[in-house]
């Protein structure tokens, strides 16, 4: 199989994408651009999400037929790489979730009370706020908290034994 130069046409299925070069590729919400890679001698691929100024994500590239240039980007690779990159962005984004938003069941009198702590990141004043939620799925309680609380069953039952009174 021989490279594809780049004033060739390139495959149809890829229609959508507004730029189809062999090391830029721009589609499907997406840029990929096949850099050097500064830690060797070859060469890398980073997947730019439009409208982000960083790469979601960076990672090593083929080299073409002549070992000194890169494989030419093409619509099978280009839908390979953002599949990929979603999974990066959308796995970061579980685990900023997992970090913001906590929540645990107590049994308070015989009833099951689910405390949720919702952090807001605000760079100067970051909070968080605590819950309780009864059974039935209405809020019994709700408070303004340090971003700093750490809900654990112990502290969300201390919280509820409390009155649930703002945590000190």
């Amino acid at each position: 199989m021989i490279d594809q130069a780049p004033e060739q046409p390139v495959e149809d299925d890829a229609a959508d994408a507004l730029v189809q070069q062999p090391r830029l590729w721009q589609g499907n919400g997406w840029t990929a651009k096949v850099i050097k890679n500064e830690d060797d001698e070859g060469w890398a691929v980073a997947m730019i999400k439009d409208g982000e100024p960083e790469p979601a994500l960076v990672g090593p590239w083929t080299m073409g037929r002549d070992k000194k240039n890169p494989k030419p980007l093409d619509t099978s690779a280009f839908h390979t790489l953002v599949k990929t990159a979603s999974e990066v962005l959308r796995r970061h984004e579980q685990q900023l979730h997992a970090q913001l938003h906590k929540s645990t069941v107590i049994n308070i009198d015989g009833a099951e009370i689910k405390v949720t702590l919702d952090i807001v990141p605000d760079d100067e004043h970051p909070y968080a706020l605590l819950a309780a939620i009864d059974e039935a799925g209405e809020r019994i309680a709700q408070v303004r908290t340090s971003a700093s609380f750490k809900l654990s069953p112990a502290s969300a039952v201390a919280w509820a034994e409390n009155d649930y009174r703002k945590p000190s």
